[in-house]
């Protein structure tokens, strides 16, 4: 603003000629009517500009004042020693008026600037507590904090993991130095590095981080409360990952905990059946060789589902933890169902199970083996939660380039508060918690599945039947 100063300190001085000529020339009034009107002026200055302005302004409406209003009039000649009073009085009153008006100007200026940092020390502390966890914390904040200050660049150092993060201009050479020696306990003072401000980050006296920033014309004060709210941040960031590894490692444990369980309960009925086959042949080694071939074939078609079971099991973990990648290729859907009907007769035992196809069901590409262990787990359910006398049925039809699977059953159904929660990881069901055995990862997996093939898995259920629905676009890409 300093290059306009000449031009308002011109206009300032053409206000004090213009009151001169119209008390002089156009409408001629006595001396203190101009005086008044020259310090109505002066103080109009005074509040708008500054003080030098309003001084400039009292000196050349003191030597006009004299010239033109007192007399002898047309000289700077003061005749009557009243006047000489008058007129210093007037000069006097001037330059105070114009002070005062100045100060007055200049700390309400101050009052709007503080109001104006705490409202941007506000927003900025808003727009933390809006930041995602997805990206970099610590570039989201310097995002945050470049809008909210209007700055032009920012660059944060992180003492604990000696990470550096910038947006906008990068810093000078020699500004990553600093910024360590910064954050240093015990360290220098922060020294800063033209045209960059280094401010040091701190919780309570131990220095955590430090900061550069490029246009930041602000006073001490706001950006040790920037360095404050940087901090608080950086804390909140780094308790929130303690609390995403802490919660990891607990559902991580109680994923091998549940599987163990669930392993040592699928595990048992063939198990149980291999060994009774097998304790039959050692018992009896002179049994007929048709006896003898039945129980090996027992044997051989338990110790098959037994290694489903485990290739299922080995599955789950392995999808709870990782992105599922699917490996499309040319299937029948109708022979899939029918595959996964054959592995699971040992869970479906004497209980009803219809398969309803709408028309012929051409081969589509999709993950066979993933898609199978998702309606393994919709079909375990249902066999699980529903009576043993009701049927459970499987329908399956395509219709404008989407596959629709539904698995149905007629049991209780499923209250409408907890069908938004079914597919979470772990969840089950107070009213059966404790009578019907499962680890709660079945839905969740199957509904990954789905998602992984661009799909929907919904339910849809009132007593007496719930549907789970699998809506999958046909795959366009090259199967393996």
């Amino acid at each position: 603003m300093l290059h306009l100063r000449p031009v308002r300190i011109l206009i300032a001085l053409c206000g004090v000629l213009l009151v001169t000529f119209l008390g002089y020339k156009v409408v001629p009034v006595n001396a203190t009517t101009v005086g008044f009107a020259y310090l109505l002026v002066i103080l109009v200055l005074a509040s708008t500009w500054g003080f030098l302005e309003a001084a400039l302004a009292s000196v050349l409406a003191t030597l006009v004042f004299n010239f033109f209003f007192l007399p002898p009039i047309g000289t700077f000649t003061i005749a009557d020693p009243q006047n000489w009073v008058a007129l210093s009085s007037f000069l006097a009153t001037s330059l105070i008026a114009s002070r005062l008006s100045a100060k007055a100007r200049a700390r309400a200026s101050e009052a709007v600037e503080r109001q104006r940092d705490l409202e941007r020390l506000y927003a900025f502390s808003r727009a933390m507590l809006e930041i995602e966890t997805g990206a970099p914390f610590s570039k989201q904040l310097l995002e945050r904090l470049v809008q909210v200050f209007d700055l032009r660049a920012a660059v944060l150092y992180e003492r604990h993991s000696g990470d550096y993060s910038c947006v906008g201009i990068p810093g000078p050479d020699g500004i990553e130095s600093n910024l360590r020696n910064a954050a240093i306990p015990g360290g220098t003072s922060p020294q800063d590095v033209p045209p960059f401000v280094v401010v040091a980050v701190s919780r309570g006296s131990e220095p955590v981080a430090s900061m550069a920033l490029r246009g930041a014309t602000m006073p001490a004060g706001v950006l040790q409360g920037i360095a404050n709210l940087v901090a608080i941040g950086l804390e909140r960031a780094r308790a929130q990952d303690l609390a995403q590894q802490i919660e990891a490692a607990r559902q991580s444990e109680q994923l091998r905990t549940t599987l163990i369980d669930a392993m040592a309960h699928e595990f048992k009925t063939p198990l149980t059946l291999i060994r009774a086959a097998t304790t039959s042949l050692l018992a009896s080694p002179e049994i007929p060789t048709i006896n003898r071939t039945e129980q090996l074939a027992i044997a051989d078609e338990e110790a098959k589902h037994l290694q489903e079971l485990i290739d299922d099991s080995i599955e789950m973990a392995r999808l709870d933890t990782a992105r599922i990648e699917i490996h499309p290729e040319l299937a029948n859907l109708e022979e899939t169902l029918r595959e996964v009907l054959a592995s699971m007769q040992t869970e479906i035992d004497e209980r009803p199970v219809q398969i309803y196809l709408n028309g012929v069901l051409p081969p589509i590409p999709f993950d066979k083996r993933l898609l199978k262990l998702a309606i393994r787990q919709l079909l375990d359910n249902a066999l699980k939660y529903t009576p043993a006398d009701t049927p459970v049925q499987l329908g399956a039809y395509m219709k404008d380039g989407v596959l629709t699977m539904d698995v149905t059953d007629c049991g209780k159904g499923i209250p409408d508060e907890e069908q938004n929660r079914i597919f979470e990881r772990f969840y089950r069901s107070p009213s059966v918690k404790g009578q019907i055995p499962g680890s709660g990862l079945g839905l969740s997996i199957a509904d990954r599945i789905v998602r992984a093939h661009n799909g929907e898995l919904t339910v849809s259920s009132h007593p007496g039947q719930t549907t789970f629905r699998i809506t999958l676009p046909v795959l366009r890409q090259e199967v393996d």
